[in-house]
């Protein structure tokens, strides 16, 4: 049997110190937001030297974005949005608060920090809230066009409703983990589901 080449073992002990910081920077940011948590703080969480935390992110900006591109992977891993069922994915949705509670809790706090025009981060959220808004708008509009859904409502305005129902959700679970999650999104699923049905609008 072939040993492993040196440079492909580095390679996999690199990818693990990668994803070791990613994982302290998205516990302590959930906790501490950005303004308070420190590329020194980060790298002494997980375990590695400030040069060696800079060897994987150049700069603070670029390890925020990193922990914006793994909410971003684990949503197209695992969320059908784009061709799947509008009311059966929001159904799903409380299974991202179970699967990965230090993205959501992370993504909530970034949001709120970077509000501001001049923010790091704000450019890239504005531009992912449009686009989760457009993908709910395509998804409503494919169902009042196959007959789904009933034809008299709004769907930017629902969209935007949607939307508004998931991010506060995230942010109260973080307030209240006790929250019945899977019950809420259900019912409001279901509420959703009446209230598009074609035989509402009769």
């Amino acid at each position: 049997m072939t040993a492993p080449r040196p440079y492909a073992s580095l390679l996999a002990k690199g990818e693990d110190r990668r994803q070791r910081i990613l994982a302290v920077a998205e516990r302590l940011l959930a906790r501490n937001g950005w303004r308070t948590t420190s590329l020194a703080l980060i790298a002494k969480e997980a375990g590695v030297t400030p040069a060696g935390l800079l060897h994987h992110f150049e700069s603070k900006e670029q390890l925020l974005n990193a922990v914006l591109d793994a909410r971003d992977a684990d949503d197209e891993i695992h969320a059908d949005y784009r061709s799947g069922d509008l009311i059966t994915e929001l159904s799903r949705v409380p299974e991202r608060f179970d699967r990965a509670p230090e993205l959501v809790g992370t993504f909530t706090v970034l949001l709120v920090e970077n509000i501001a025009p001049d923010a790091p981060l704000h450019d890239r959220l504005h531009h992912r809230y449009r686009e989760a808004v457009n993908i709910i708008i395509d998804l409503i509009k494919q169902g009042q066009s196959d007959g789904r859904y009933r034809p008299d409502f709004d769907a930017a305005s629902k969209a935007v409703e949607i939307l508004a129902f998931i991010n506060g959700m995230e942010t109260l679970w973080l307030l209240d983990p006790s929250i019945p999650l899977a019950e809420v999104f259900k019912g409001y699923a279901e509420s959703l589901g009446r209230d598009f049905s074609p035989r509402s609008s009769m």
